[in-house]
C-alpha cells in the first residue's frame, strides 16, 4: 500500500509526497538530490547545513 500523505520539506518548505524522514523531519526527493550533488564550496551548501540543523534542534527540545 502506498502512502500518498504530503509532508512539508524542512529545506524548501513545500508539501511533497516523496522523500525521506530523518528523526521526525521530512526532506523531499528534490532537495535530497540537490544536497548530495552540491559542492561544499557552493553558497547553497551552507543553506542546506543551516536547514538540516533543525533536525538536531528539534530532538533536543
Amino acid at each position: 500500500m502506498e502512502d500518498h500523505t504530503e509532508h512539508v520539506c524542512i529545506i524548501c518548505g513545500h508539501a511533497k509526497e516523496e522523500g525521506i524522514t530523518i528523526v521526525s523531519q521530512f526532506i523531499c526527493e528534490d532537495c535530497e538530490s540537490e544536497m548530495v550533488h552540491t559542492d561544499a564550496d557552493d553558497a547553497k551548501y551552507h543553506y542546506f547545513i543551516h536547514q538540516m540543523r533543525q533536525i538536531s534542534m528539534k530532538t533536543h527540545v
